[in-house]
């Protein structure tokens, strides 16, 4: 979950995906976009990216990052040319251990011209040796690295990959990451996945951080500055680390008492979406000005506004619920949006009812009343929502509307059903709305195409619905349940 500021592309954008051949036989450049609807210039097309190597070196008081990145990948064509998405500065590259020409075009694409052409389906190894002031390059008008008073972080969303490594960035194509950080010593290095090592050498300390999941380009996160380190294991053995700036102040201890839940509800969450997709689990707080929170994969990045009013773990849920959704099942286009957020949103209400604070309908009949059928809120299509629109309240609040009517729809056996199966027929793949209600379908036995029209791509206030043996509530507004303000807090970076 978070609003972030986002690129909207240009027609001049949807140009870069036109990569023709001139003849069958010849290779020829992979596209400069993977082909999103949304966002027509980000990722690449031509190969797939199986592993990233980074070894990385950054110093908290300069902002300094230097770093050799080693990018194991699978040409999908012929290529003469493939690029990669970058916009530090670069000082090599190599193909299959020989120089390669690279130039850089628009604001993070990184052309990248082998000294042989790539034959369809070759593994090749890329290496690409950079070094940049990521606080102080803008792509898009600006920079998803933020600056903390003993370090900087990298986790924002569409895109946060530019700024500290070199990449095929789109959820499309995930891979997995083995992430060497070397830092001063007293700070600290933090990423996703597991620690396999640290150690300590001539004033710097290097971390070693290891995915063995597939996992994309945007929920990898890297995070330096001095913090307060919590580790501990669940009861199934997975390694837990969390992580709080040692400056948060008066946020401190609301953080804690939030983020310290992460097992508790991860192991709940099991319960109720099928097994935990990955082998650790964690989150980090640093001390940013940015106020939302993002599902870097394994390890979430909570913005310490989060927890100014207080503890808040309804926003721990929600991050944690898209480890499966989005995570481990992540969107094949940007305009997929909803079968991220609609699921984390109604995670939160599911543990609201389990917690005795109001249960699902209870929450959904208060959020249905308190927009008006002439809100502009109703105009937004949570299956298609924009790119303007990406992260507008609609897409959590009637996304979360829209599973609830589903689950009044066809009943808990079959709803509950549909959680479990989804996540696990999908698990480290990509799916789209259009797959969620084809599954829907299928596991249920009735049509639905109908009914997610109404829900998700209708510009209108759908009738109420809900469950079959439910009592309808007494007259008038209903009551607005206690976890309500939580979960709202979740959803806005206030």
């Amino acid at each position: 979950m978070r609003h972030h500021r986002l690129i909207v592309p240009s027609a001049a954008a949807a140009c870069l995906l036109l990569a023709i051949p001139a003849s069958a036989a010849e290779p020829a450049p992979g596209a400069p976009g993977i082909g999103d609807s949304y966002y027509p210039s980000y990722g690449n097309g031509g190969y797939d990216v199986s592993h990233y190597d980074l070894r990385l070196k950054y110093q908290p008081k300069t902002d300094g990052l230097e770093g050799t990145a080693t990018i194991v990948a699978t040409a999908k064509q012929d290529l003469s040319r493939f690029n990669l998405d970058f916009a530090l500065d670069v000082r090599e590259v190599l193909v299959g251990g020989k120089k390669a020409a690279f130039t850089k075009t628009g604001d993070h694409e990184l052309e990248v011209t082998p000294a042989a052409a790539l034959g369809s389906g070759r593994p090749f190894t890329v290496v690409v040796r950079y070094s940049g002031t990521p606080s102080k390059v803008e792509a898009g008008g600006f920079t998803s690295w933020q600056r903390t008073p003993d370090g900087g972080v990298a986790a924002n969303e569409p895109e946060s990959a530019w700024w500290w490594f070199p990449s095929n960035d789109h959820p499309l194509d995930k891979a997995t990451y083995d992430v060497s950080v070397a830092v001063p010593d007293g700070t600290q290095a933090i990423s996703n996945g597991v620690l396999t090592s640290s150690t300590s050498q001539l004033g710097w300390t290097r971390y070693n951080w290891r995915s063995s999941k597939p996992q994309a380009t945007y929920l990898a996160t890297l995070a330096v500055g001095t913090f307060d380190i919590t580790t501990d294991t669940t009861a199934n053995g997975l390694p837990v680390v969390n992580a709080y700036s040692k400056d948060l102040g008066d946020n401190a201890g609301a953080a804690r008492a939030s983020v310290e839940r992460t097992a508790e509800v991860a192991d709940w969450e099991s319960t109720v979406f099928g097994p935990y997709p990955f082998d650790a689990l964690g989150g980090y707080v640093p001390n940013v000005s940015a106020g939302f929170a993002l599902e870097t994969q394994t390890r979430p990045f909570y913005g310490p506004k989060k927890f100014a009013k207080g503890s808040n773990v309804s926003v721990v849920v929600h991050e944690l619920a898209h480890q499966w959704f989005g995570d481990s099942v992540s969107l094949k286009d940007w305009r997929d949006i909803w079968i991220n957020e609609g699921f984390a949103s109604y995670a939160q209400w599911l543990w609201s009812e389990k917690e005795g604070e109001g249960t699902a309908q209870e929450l959904a009949d208060y959020t249905y009343a308190s927009y008006p059928a002439d809100d502009p809120f109703w105009k937004v299509e949570p299956g298609d929502p924009g790119a303007a629109n990406q992260f507008h309240e609609a897409v959590y609040d009637r996304g979360a509307l829209t599973l609830q009517a589903l689950r009044n729809r066809v009943g808990d056996k079959a709803f509950f059903a549909i959680l479990k199966g989804w996540t696990t027929e999908h698990r480290y793949g990509n799916a789209s709305v259009k797959d969620f209600v084809a599954y829907a379908e299928k596991v249920s036995g009735e049509p639905l195409a109908a009914f997610f029209d109404t829900w998700l791509f209708t510009p209108s206030k759908p009738a109420a619905t809900r469950a079959k043996a439910a009592r309808l509530s007494p007259a008038g507004a209903p009551v607005r349940p206690k976890s309500w303000q939580k979960i709202q807090a979740a959803h806005s970076e206030k």
